[in-house]
C-alpha cells in the first residue's frame, strides 16, 4: 500500500473512532425515558448512565498518551476499540441499572482512548503541513455525531428497541478493528517516563467526590453525607499541590497556572460548561415527561441546535478579531445563559417554532462559545505545556458535562419532590443551570485583554460539537 493509501486509511480509521465516541455522549439522551421503563427506574433516575461514562474518560485520558508509548499506539488503539465494543455489548445486555452503569464505565474505559490515541497515530503518521488538514477531517466526524446521535436514539427506541442504541457500535467497531490491524502503521513501545499513578488517582478522587458530592440532597443525612464528599474532594485537590511541588514529572505541572488566561479559562469553562452540559440530558426528558413528545420526535427537535451549532462555527474567528476574547466571551456567555433561561418558558401550549428558535439560538451560541473557550484557554500556553495543558482541559471538560447532569438532575427531583409539581421543578432547574452559565460571564471578565492573534479556535480532544 503506497504512502497516501496509507494515511488516508488511517485518518477514516481514527474519524471512525471519534464517530463512535461522539455518537455515543449524545444518542443516549432520547432513550433514557424508554430505558428507564425498561429496568423498572425513574426517567429522571438515570442521570448516573451519563455520568459514569463521562466520569470515567475524564479520570483515563492523561493515562492514554503514556500507554501509548509505553505499549505502541496501534496496539492500544486497536484495545480501546475492543473495549468500547465490549462495553457496548454489555449496556444492551443490561438488566438493572447498576449493570447499566458497570457497563457504560467499561465503555468510558474504552472512549476515554479512541481520540487521544487517534490523534496521536496521525501526528507520528502524518507531515506537518498536513496535520492541520488532517484533524480537520477528523473533526467533521465529531460534528456528524451530534447531529444525527439525538434522532437516530429516538428512532431506535420506536422502531426496534433501546438496545441498538449501543449495538450499532457493534458493526462500526468490528470494521474499525480489521481496518487497525490491516491498515495502521506498527509502532513500537517505547520507554515512556514513569507514570504519575499516585497524582492521578487524587485527582480522580477529586473527581469522583464532587460529582457524588453534587446531587443535590432532599433529605438531612444526604445533606451532611455530600458535606463529607464535598470535602474529601477538595482535600484531595490541595494535596496535589505540594505533591506536584516535590515530584520531578507530576501528572499535570503547577507551572501551568501560571499563565494566566489558562487558569481563567479552565474556571470559566466548568462554570460554563455546567449549564450548558444540563440541556442535552434535560431537554428531551422535558420533551417526553412533559410535553408528551415521541422519542423520536424529541430526537428532532434537537437537530435545530446541532445544526446551527455547525453553521456558527465559521463566524467565530471574525468575531473575535472584531471585539476581542474578552467582549466576545462576556456576551456570548450571557446569550447561551439566557437561552437555556428561556427553555423555562417551554409547555404544552408553546409554537414549535419557538421551541425551535429557542434551541437554535442555544446550538449556535453554545458552538461559538466552546470554540472561544478552547482557544483563549490554550493560546498562551508554551510548546513544552500545550499537550500538558490541553489534557487537563479535557478532564475539565468531562467533568463539567457529568457535573451539569448531576446538578440538573438533582435540583429537578429536589424541586419536583419540595413542590408536587414535575413542570415545575424543570422550569426551575432551567432557570437555575441558567444562572449557574450566566455566572461564568465574571470569571471571563478577569481575562488578558492584551489584543490577542486570533488562535485557530479548533477541538480539543473531548470538544465534538458539544
Amino acid at each position: 500500500m503506497s504512502k497516501d493509501s496509507s494515511q488516508t486509511a488511517l485518518l477514516w480509521i481514527v474519524a471512525a473512532g471519534f464517530f463512535m465516541q461522539s455518537l455515543d455522549t449524545t444518542i443516549v439522551n432520547t432513550a433514557l425515558p424508554s430505558i428507564a421503563h425498561s429496568l423498572n427506574e425513574r426517567p429522571l433516575a438515570m442521570q448516573p448512565v451519563i455520568v459514569a461514562y463521562t466520569l470515567t474518560m475524564a479520570m483515563l485520558t492523561p493515562a492514554s498518551g503514556w500507554l501509548a508509548d509505553r505499549f505502541g499506539t496501534r496496539r492500544v488503539y486497536f484495545a480501546a476499540i475492543l473495549i468500547f465494543v465490549l462495553g457496548s455489548l454489555c449496556c444492551a445486555s443490561s438488566h438493572t441499572l447498576g449493570q447499566l452503569i458497570i457497563a457504560r464505565v467499561l465503555q468510558g474505559v474504552g472512549g476515554s482512548m479512541l481520540l487521544p490515541i487517534g490523534r496521536l497515530a496521525v501526528l507520528r503518521s502524518v507531515s506537518g503541513e498536513q496535520y492541520v488538514s488532517a484533524l480537520a477531517f477528523i473533526s467533521v466526524a465529531g460534528q456528524v455525531g451530534p447531529i444525527v446521535g439525538p434522532t437516530l436514539g429516538g428512532w431506535f427506541v420506536e422502531a426496534v428497541t433501546w438496545h441498538w442504541i449501543f449495538l450499532i457500535n457493534v458493526p462500526i467497531g468490528a470494521i474499525g478493528l480489521f481496518a487497525v490491524h490491516r491498515y495502521l502503521p506498527r509502532s513500537t513501545s517505547t520507554t515512556a517516563p514513569p507514570f504519575d499513578v499516585i497524582g492521578c488517582a487524587l485527582l480522580s478522587l477529586c473527581m469522583i467526590a464532587f460529582s457524588l458530592a453534587v446531587e443535590t440532597p432532599v433529605q438531612t443525612h444526604r445533606a451532611a453525607w455530600s458535606s463529607g464528599l464535598f470535602v474529601l474532594g477538595l482535600a484531595a485537590a490541595l494535596a496535589y499541590i505540594p505533591y506536584a511541588h516535590r515530584r520531578t514529572n507530576p501528572l499535570f505541572k503547577l507551572r501551568l497556572f501560571s499563565e494566566p488566561n489558562f487558569s481563567v479559562g479552565l474556571i470559566g469553562n466548568l462554570v460554563c460548561r455546567i449549564g450548558s452540559s444540563a440541556v442535552p440530558f434535560l431537554v428531551p426528558l422535558l420533551m417526553q415527561l412533559q410535553l408528551g413528545y415521541t422519542p423520536l420526535h424529541s430526537g428532532m427537535m434537537m437537530l435545530p441546535a446541532a445544526l446551527a451549532g455547525t453553521v456558527a462555527k465559521r463566524w467565530i474567528a471574525p468575531l473575535i478579531r472584531r471585539y476581542g476574547y474578552d467582549t466576545f466571551l462576556l456576551v456570548n456567555t450571557v446569550i447561551v445563559g439566557s437561552a437555556i433561561v428561556a427553555f423555562a418558558l417551554i409547555s404544552r401550549g408553546t409554537p414549535v417554532a419557538l421551541e425551535i428558535v429557542v434551541l437554535a439560538l442555544f446550538g449556535a451560541a453554545n458552538s461559538m462559545q466552546f470554540a472561544a473557550m478552547n482557544s483563549v484557554t490554550l493560546k498562551g500556553l508554551s510548546h513544552e505545556d500545550a499537550g500538558s495543558g490541553n489534557s487537563l482541559f479535557s478532564m475539565v471538560q468531562m467533568l463539567a458535562m457529568g457535573l451539569g447532569v448531576s446538578i440538573s438532575g438533582g435540583l429537578v427531583n429536589l424541586f419536583t419532590a419540595q413542590l408536587d409539581s414535575a413542570a415545575t421543578g424543570f422550569r426551575l432547574s432551567f432557570i437555575c443551570v441558567g444562572v449557574i452559565t450566566l455566572v461564568s460571564a465574571l470569571v471571563f471578565r478577569r481575562l488578558d485583554v492584551t489584543p490577542p492573534t486570533v488562535a485557530p479556535v479548533g477541538r480539543t480532544a473531548t470538544e465534538s460539537g458539544r
